[in-house]
Formats: C-alpha cells, sequence, structure tokens
C-alpha cells in the first residue's frame, strides 16, 4: 500500500521524503489556508519537492465548466498533478471530460459506494473515501472502503482507491488490510506508525546491556 501526506506544509513533505515514506502528497483547500502561502507559489513548490509522486490539488468551482477551466490550469503546474474533484453531478460531469484529456482526477469527499462506483463508470484515477468522518457520525468508516474494494473486483475497475480522513494508525492498519492502493494521513499520523513501546523499552535495555560490556581497544590499536 503506497503512503501519502495529505497535507501542504512543505516542511513535512520534506521530513517524510527524508524519511523514505513518501508515496504522493494531497492537499485540501483547509491545509492551503493553513500555511499562509499563496498557492500560486505554493503548489509549483509541492510538486517540485514531491517530483515524480502524484500531488492532488483541489478545484473549488461548483460547476463543470468552472471545475474543467480549473482543472486545466492547475494541470500546466507539473505533469504530477492530480485535480481533485468534489463528488457531485457538476463534478463527475467534469471528471469525464478531464478524463478524455488525460487528466488525472481525485475525486473526493466520498462517503457511500455508490459514489464511488459512479467516479470510476466516468473514469476517475482515484477515489477518496473519507473513513474518519463517517466513524465520527457512528458509522464504520472502513465498511465503505471495502465495499468499494468488492465494486471495483467486480468490474474490473481501475479507478485506485485512498483512504482520507485517517485519524489514527489503526485506520492506515484497516486500509492495508482492505486492499486499498493508498491510505493519506496528516503527518501526526505517519509519526505514529514508527511508535510502539516495546521497541522504546527494547533499545533501552539493549543500550544499558551494551554499557556491561567491556569496552577494551579496538581490534588491531597499539
Amino acid at each position: 500500500m503506497k503512503i501519502f501526506l495529505d497535507t501542504a506544509n512543505v516542511e513535512q513533505i520534506a521530513q517524510a521524503l527524508r524519511w523514505g515514506m513518501l508515496d504522493g502528497v494531497t492537499t485540501n483547500p483547509t491545509h492551503v489556508s493553513k500555511t499562509g502561502a499563496d498557492p500560486r507559489r505554493l503548489y509549483p513548490q509541492i510538486c517540485a519537492l514531491a517530483a515524480g509522486r502524484p500531488v492532488s490539488l483541489e478545484t473549488i468551482s461548483l460547476d463543470a465548466d468552472g471545475i474543467i477551466q480549473e482543472a486545466r490550469q492547475l494541470a500546466t503546474i507539473a505533469d504530477n498533478v492530480v485535480v481533485k474533484v468534489p463528488v457531485m453531478k457538476e463534478g463527475l460531469v467534469a471528471v469525464q471530460h478531464l478524463s478524455a484529456e488525460h487528466i488525472k482526477t481525485n475525486v473526493t469527499t466520498t462517503f457511500s459506494p455508490l459514489q464511488a462506483l459512479l467516479a470510476a463508470k466516468v473514469g476517475a484515477t482515484y477515489v477518496s473515501p473519507f473513513v474518519g468522518r463517517l466513524d465520527a457520525i457512528g458509522h464504520i468508516g472502513m465498511d465503505l472502503v471495502r465495499q468499494i474494494r468488492q465494486i471495483y473486483a467486480n468490474y474490473g475497475y481501475s479507478t485506485q482507491i485512498i483512504v482520507a480522513a485517517v485519524r489514527h494508525p489503526l485506520h492506515v492498519l484497516e486500509a492495508a488490510l482492505a486492499g486499498a492502493e493508498i491510505c493519506t494521513m496528516g503527518f501526526d499520523v505517519l509519526e505514529k506508525l514508527y511508535d510502539h513501546p516495546l521497541t522504546d523499552i527494547g533499545i533501552e535495555l539493549f543500550l544499558k546491556d551494551w554499557k556491561k560490556v567491556p569496552q577494551g581497544e579496538p581490534a588491531g590499536a597499539k
């Protein structure tokens, strides 16, 4: 499963790259607003930093013509741009046109398997089910991922699933077990994937025991 970082923070992206764990980036207007940066400068910077990896940039228009116009402009930023489009009637009309133009799309704010089915039928490159937001209103978000995975397998759709609105490492684990191609997460969740108290205890024990080992001169020293 590929790991995407859900952020517009270039420092976080750079750190994930250093760790060797970054397969792509997803952004949204909320993430961009938190940076205080001009997207006309920020987007090219993110795309360059994540070169060779998909970077999802979101449209804000609500009509198909406006979405298509925005998407074409975003696609000129870099060859790794993926255009995020909300799953609504006008959005899916736009996705169908963009697919015909070979512009990659990520259908976002997906909350039902039927929405995901429609996204695949119009040629979406990716679909993003929001699992955490479903959990927050008493639904089991990962059930949605499993349903989408089954529908796509039934009919051979090539649309890839990006598990989104991930709140904790358990979501990442469940996404992998469900067979999702991608899981996108905040930097805080990515950091937690490394953590386990038994690992910390083991390292501390090994270092403590190493201090008991006689530390003579290095081999070959005179």
